[in-house]
C-alpha cells in the first residue's frame, strides 16, 4: 500500500504527545520509583517487564480501534477495508514491538560487559540505562526520520536488506569476543578533550576537583552503551521498516521496545548465558527480514503478508528460547 495511512502533517500533534508522554513515564520512573538508588530484585524487574509490556500491548488495541474508527470515516474506504487496515497496522506494531524486543535481548551482552569493565555497582546501573534510554530515544527518532525519507529508494532498501542477511549469517559462524571498551576509538578521544577518574563519587557522571570537571565511570559507561546503541539501531530500525511503510508505527513499536529494555536487562542479565541459541534464531530472524527487503515484498506485490512474518518470527525466536533452557550451553 503506497498511501501513507499517518502522514507526519496531519500526526506532527501525536508524535508531540507521545513523546511528551514518553517523558512522563520516564521522569515518573527515575524520580519517584528509583529516586534512591538501590538494586533492582529479580521480583522488582519482573513486575516492571509486565507493566511496559502491558503498555505496549494497550497501546496496540487502543491504535486498532482508532485505526478502524478513523478510516471508516474516510469516503475512501469501505467498512471492511477500513476493518482490515485497522487489522494491518495492529499486527505491523506488534511485530515490530517483537522484533525490537528479540533483538534488544543480544544487546544486553553489552551492558553486561561494560558495567563489568567499568567496575559499576549494581544499585547505579538503573541510573545509567536510565540516561541511556532517553539518548537511544532521540537517536532512534533521528533514525527514524532518516529512514522514512530513505526507504523510498529501492537501492537504499537493497543495501540495508543485504546487510541484514549478512548480519544475520555472521551470527551464525562470529565466534562470540570479548569487549574491551578500552579499545573504543570514541572512548579514546574522550579521554583526550575529559579528565576521568577512576573513582565513583556516588551516582554522579561528572565531579569536580580543584576547580577542575572529571569524568566519572558512570560516565564511560554511559557513553559506551549509547555507542553501541547506535550500532545496534543500524540493524534494529531497518528491520522494522522492512514490515511497514508506516513511519508513525515503526517509531512507536521501537520506543515501546526501549522503555521495557532496563527492567529487562535486571531481569534477565543473570540468566543471560543460559540463551546461549537465541543468536541462531536472531540471525534467522535478520536474514528472513533482510529477504523480504530484497525479494519476498516483491514477490508478493510489494507487502509480504506481515501475519506470516510474525507467525515466523514468533515460532523461531521461540523455538531457540526453548531449546537454549532444554539443551546446557557448552562450557565456556
Amino acid at each position: 500500500m503506497d498511501l501513507v495511512l499517518f502522514p507526519f502533517s496531519e500526526y506532527w500533534s501525536f508524535y508531540l504527545g507521545f513523546s511528551l508522554f514518553v517523558l512522563l513515564l520516564l521522569a515518573a520512573d527515575l524520580g519517584v520509583f528509583h529516586k534512591n538508588p538501590h538494586v533492582v530484585s529479580f521480583k522488582e524487574a519482573g513486575i516492571w517487564c509486565v507493566i511496559w509490556v502491558g503498555l505496549a500491548l494497550a497501546f496496540n488495541v487502543a491504535l486498532y480501534f482508532y485505526s478502524s474508527w478513523k478510516f471508516s470515516l474516510d469516503p475512501r474506504f469501505s467498512a471492511v477495508e477500513a476493518s482490515a487496515i485497522a487489522q494491518q497496522v495492529s499486527l505491523e506494531f506488534l511485530t515490530g514491538f517483537l522484533i525490537e524486543k528479540s533483538l534488544s535481548i543480544d544487546n544486553l551482552f553489552v551492558f553486561v560487559a561494560v558495567f563489568a569493565f567499568f567496575g559499576i555497582p549494581e544499585k547505579y546501573q538503573h541510573r545509567i540505562l536510565f540516561y541511556g534510554i532517553l539518548g537511544a530515544l532521540v537517536f532512534r527518532a533521528i533514525f527514524i526520520a532518516l529512514g522514512s525519507v530513505l526507504m523510498q529508494y529501492e537501492w537504499v532498501v537493497m543495501f540495508f536488506g543485504g546487510l541484514l542477511i549478512i548480519t544475520g549469517i555472521k551470527m551464525f559462524f562470529a565466534p562470540k569476543q570479548a569487549i574491551d571498551p578500552s579499545k573504543n576509538p570514541i572512548i579514546a578521544l574522550l579521554k583526550r578533550w575529559l579528565p576521568l577518574t577512576p573513582n565513583m563519587h556516588g551516582h554522579r557522571f561528572f565531579v569536580v576537583q580543584d576547580g577542575v570537571r572529571y569524568g566519572t565511570p558512570l560516565f564511560l559507561a554511559l557513553v559506551f552503551i549509547e555507542i553501541s546503541d547506535i550500532i545496534f539501531a543500524v540493524d534494529s530500525v531497518p528491520a522494522i521498516f522492512a514490515l511497514t511503510d508506516e513511519p508513525f508505527i515503526v517509531f512507536t513499536s521501537n520506543i515501546f521496545a526501549i522503555l521495557g529494555l532496563r527492567a529487562l536487562f535486571f531481569l534477565l542479565a543473570g540468566v543471560y548465558q543460559k540463551f546461549h541459541l537465541l543468536k541462531y534464531g536472531l540471525g534467522i530472524v535478520l536474514i528472513f527480514v533482510g529477504l523480504k527487503m530484497v525479494w519476498l515484498n516483491h514477490l508478493f506485490d510489494g507487502k509480504f503478508p506481515v501475519s506470516w512474518s510474525l507467525a515466523f518470527i514468533g515460532v523461531v525466536i521461540g523455538t531457540a528460547v526453548t531449546l537454549s533452557l532444554l539443551r546446557e550451553p557448552k562450557p565456556e
